[in-house]
């Protein structure tokens, strides 16, 4: 019952063993997994996956990150990716001011987020959006853009600004960094949570959940990171899978 909602398979960290392991995903317990575009060539990227995988769904956009050289006309081609029956979201889109320093870089970097959620709204499709260090910007757009349904992917929001997102209709999706020792606002955020705002993810290849932290991470680690919300929902491993598959289906819009 596992769906992951957020993995980078054209990665190339997965370049030796792609297909063995994508091949072997469904009998692995792997349900669903949907694989984000950080800039055109990655999101074709997911879309080639998407069209060799049944299980396997993509989204197309530009991450804050790579921005370098893109024009906001360069979303005309996000919008053609989008228009294809397995593009089930805008992402990977949003701010990141961890990298992105310069005052332009950044205020190029709204720009983006911005025109890619009017994007969103036109096409009707969720956003997965990323906020790094750049919480109360990412909030400001968001806000700006209140027909948007959209994820924080990695929530790293603090519970005060996870409860104002959450009236908006907002979704928050986690990772295996919340089984790590030095987490400190996940388990508050999730105590809170509702059940049905929630979804988990690997952003694979990075965040491996402990016991692995620091490796190569995949789809079927997910349960790992099921357990750890369990313990801090009352619930258990199962139900949280249960719940995060039904809740990824439904804000994907996935049959």
């Amino acid at each position: 019952m596992i769906f992951d909602t957020h993995a980078h398979y054209y990665d190339d960290a997965f370049d030796a063993d792609r297909d063995a392991l994508l091949s072997a995903l469904p009998e692995r317990g792997v349900d669903l997994v949907v694989c984000p575009g950080c800039d055109l060539e990655s999101s074709r990227q997911s879309r080639d996956l998407a069209e060799r995988y049944g299980y396997l769904y993509f989204a197309a956009g530009f991450h804050p990150e790579n921005l370098e050289g893109a024009s906001l006309s360069d979303l005309e081609q996000v919008r053609a990716l989008c228009a294809h029956p397995k593009c089930v979201a805008v992402g990977e889109v949003g701010l990141d001011y961890y990298w992105v320093k310069t005052p332009e870089a950044r205020a190029g970097s709204r720009d983006f987020f911005d025109a890619q959620l009017s994007l969103a709204e036109e096409l009707d499709l969720p956003v997965i959006v990323h906020d790094r260090d750049a919480h109360k910007d990412c909030l400001d757009i968001v806000k700006a853009h209140p027909r948007v349904r959209g994820v924080f992917h990695c929530c790293a929001l603090a519970v005060e600004d996870v409860k104002r997102a959450a009236e908006w209709g907002w979704m928050f999706s986690f990772t295996g960094n919340i089984t790590f020792h030095n987490a400190k606002r996940a388990p508050e955020v999730l105590r809170w949570l509702p059940m049905d705002r929630l979804m988990l993810e690997t952003d694979a290849p990075y965040m491996a959940p402990e016991p692995h932290r620091g490796r190569r991470c995949d789809s079927t680690l997910i349960p790992l990171t099921a357990q750890t919300v369990a313990q801090l929902k009352g619930l258990t491993t199962e139900e949280v899978l249960s719940v995060t598959l039904e809740n990824g289906k439904r804000f994907f819009g996935i049959q």
